[in-house]
C-alpha cells in the first residue's frame, strides 16, 4: 500500500505554491513564478510591465508541454484581470489551469505525465 501525501484545505496559497513548485521540479518541469517583494511594512509590489492578472505559474517541459496556472487557496476567488487572463489563455489554445489544495491529485497526475 501507498501512502499519499495529503494538503490541509487550509494551506496557505504561499505553502501551496511552494508545493507545487517543489513537485515540479521533482517531474522535471522548468518553473517560473514572478515573486512579490515587500517594500513596506504591510505593502507588497510586483513589477511588471503589460496588463496585470498575469497566471502565478509558468510551467514547461520538454514532453510535456506548457501549463499556464493560477494557484488560489480553497476559497480564494479570482479578479477580473485574472479572468481576462484565462479567457484569453485559453482562446488561444494554451493550457491553462485553476488550482486549488482540492485539486492536488490532478495536478500530481498532470506534471507526471500529459
Amino acid at each position: 500500500m501507498t501512502t499519499r501525501q495529503v494538503l490541509p484545505q487550509n494551506i496557505s496559497e504561499a505553502e501551496f505554491q511552494t508545493a507545487i513548485m517543489d513537485m515540479a521540479a521533482w517531474y522535471g518541469w522548468r518553473r517560473f513564478h514572478p515573486r512579490t517583494v515587500q517594500i513596506l511594512k504591510g505593502a507588497h509590489l510586483t513589477p511588471y510591465k503589460g496588463e496585470g492578472g498575469f497566471p502565478d505559474l509558468v510551467l514547461v517541459h520538454r514532453k510535456r508541454g506548457v501549463i499556464f496556472a493560477e494557484l488560489k487557496a480553497q476559497k480564494g476567488r479570482m479578479s477580473a484581470s485574472q479572468e481576462l487572463w484565462r479567457a484569453d489563455l485559453e482562446a488561444a489554445g494554451a493550457e491553462y489551469h485553476l488550482w486549488r489544495p482540492s485539486d492536488w491529485w490532478e495536478i500530481e497526475k498532470r506534471l507526471r505525465g500529459k
